[in-house]
């Protein structure tokens, strides 16, 4: 076991990419606000389709207040070693001590030369990797007296100024796979931060990699455990289990808790830009691994105990896995308006690590989904309705030339009749939720206080779209042949509809399963 007891940490991999930079900078903020500890983005400064990985940190620092923020990895070759020390100290004094050095020797050497890069050989680019990490501490050591100083064969500094320092001491993390990086990082580096896929056996590499850094570190004088262990994970999460990290949130809860406890592994880092895997991943996941791993350096054995107890559960009829499947947001927006920011919606805390589900509150948690089905259903029906009374497949009455609701009833009455029992069912439906599962769950679980006032909130404007589409119905009987307010209110009350009810499902379907609609019901 190798297991040096850091304090577990959790982030985020995202793709820097430049076709919409806003949704890069959104998906950052909601790294923070679904509780990840850190947030990184790739670095390739030659590749056009990407924004420049500091140009997007700075910005993203700005756009958050408490996440940290580092490169996955910075590209050392277009990036000189003095700018880039003052860089990220500047960056650490700005926003108080939030950003970490995540640094590569180079890759896709091709690239590098064609934007004016030095092509340097494997050897080569180790060596400069050490120099450049001696050049940047010098610079940020500004206790120290006298000029930086470092006569390198690739980085040579002769008289430069400290200074100037960060805010927090800065970690230096390497991505590192081969024998002689791996002891470099044993000996300069407090950071190891390779990434899982590119380990062609898996984890099953970790024990002889952690190996040599662990041997380099002893002969430098260090321990092995100043050295973080830190790794890129990828995965899916699913019903059932396809593989390692393919599964439900408590299989990746026991399998991360594995690499925490059997190889060291301290900080795991999500490569995903799904906002749902996010969250999963921050909500679900973080807590529980770190609830296990800390159970088993307490008490050995605990995790043994825990899977135990978990399959006696399971045998007496229980599962650990949620199998109820909230519906996704279909993330395609009909309409230009916008009336809530679905970045700044709360997220509900994770359920207990464990938890058993019985078959009946599975049902509770499912029923949820098909009242939303019903609804999403009638919904996708006004929108058929509309499109036939568009067409003119719905008939106008022989009276049509005459602009008022009476003599519009053949063309529209159908529609709006149609409109009318929908917009009942929607308000009954959120009624219900607002006047007697809201407060049951509110009692049963205290942490889901911000989720439940949020959806009330929601509840509140969907019924002001309800009623646009009400008055969009009615300028049409004034005006007949002029679907442009009635399709934008029917568009608007799409977006917004299905928006809410995918939000609903994601948070509460699970704490649904495990309190009920109402007390005693589970």
């Amino acid at each position: 076991m190798s297991d040096h007891g850091h304090e577990l940490a959790f982030g985020g991999f995202l793709t820097p990419s430049a076709g919409r930079p806003e949704q890069v900078v959104a998906r950052a903020k909601l790294c923070e606000q679904a509780g990840l500890d850190l947030v990184t983005f790739q670095d390739h400064p030659y590749q056009p389709g990407f924004l420049d990985t500091w140009t997007l940190m700075s910005f993203v620092a700005a756009a958050t207040s408490r996440i940290t923020l580092a490169g996955n990895v910075l590209n050392l070759p277009l990036r000189q070693p003095v700018v880039l020390a003052r860089s990220v100290a500047s960056l650490d004094l700005l926003t108080g001590g939030r950003v970490e050095l995540g640094l590569g020797a180079g890759a896709f050497w091709e690239a590098i030369e064609a934007v004016g890069g030095r092509r340097l050989s494997p050897g080569a680019a180790v060596d400069a990797l050490d120099e450049a990490i001696r050049v940047i501490r010098e610079v940020w050591d500004t206790e120290r007296r006298g000029m930086v100083r470092v006569e390198g064969e690739h980085y040579r500094v002769v008289g430069a100024k400290r200074g100037p320092a960060p805010a927090h001491p800065v970690r230096v993390w390497v991505g590192a796979y081969k024998p002689r990086m791996l002891r470099l990082v044993g000996r300069l580096a407090d950071g190891w931060l390779p990434s899982l896929a590119y380990l062609p056996k898996g984890a099953a590499e970790l024990p002889a990699l952690n190996a040599l850094i662990d041997e380099a570190a002893a002969e430098a004088g260090r321990e092995p455990g100043a050295v973080r262990r830190l790794l890129n994970v990828t995965g899916t999460f699913a019903r059932s289990s396809g593989g390692f990290l393919d599964g439900p949130p408590e299989q990746w809860v026991e399998e991360l808790a594995g690499l925490a406890l059997d190889h060291g592994v301290a900080t795991f880092i999500l490569g995903s830009d799904e906002p749902r895997a996010v969250q999963l991943f921050a909500q679900e996941v973080a807590p529980a691994v770190r609830e296990l791993v800390a159970a088993e350096r307490t008490t050995p054995g605990s995790r043994a105990r825990a899977v135990e107890e978990q399959q006696a559960a399971v045998a007496a009829g229980g599962s650990t896995a949620l199998a109820v499947t909230p519906t996704p947001d279909p993330g395609v927006r009909l309409s230009a308006r916008r009336l809530w920011d679905e970045a700044t919606r709360p997220a509900a805390p994770p359920a207990p690590a464990g938890h058993v589900y019985t078959p009946h509150g599975q049902a509770a948690g499912q029923h949820l989904v098909d009242v939303h089905d019903h609804l999403r259903q009638e919904l996708a029906q006004v929108r058929d309705l509309l499109e036939q009374v568009k067409r003119g497949a719905v008939a106008p009455g022989a009276a049509r030339a005459v602009l008022n609701e009476m003599t519009m009833r053949q063309n529209n009455w159908t529609l709006g009749a149609y409109c009318a029992a929908y917009c009942t069912v929607v308000t009954q439906h959120h009624g219900l939720e607002d006047n007697s599962i809201f407060p049951h769950l509110r009692r049963a679980d205290a942490g889901l206080a911000a989720v439940l006032d949020r959806l009330e909130e929601e509840h509140v404007v969907i019924h002001g779209v309800v009623e646009s589409v009400d008055r969009a119905l009615v300028d049409l009987i004034r005006e007949p042949g002029d679907f442009t307010q009635l399709q934008a209110a029917v568009d608007l009350l799409t977006d917004t509809l299905l928006s809410h009810l995918s939000y609903e499902e994601r948070e509460i379907v699970e704490p649904l399963a495990r309190h009920g609609f109402y007390a005693g019901q589970l």
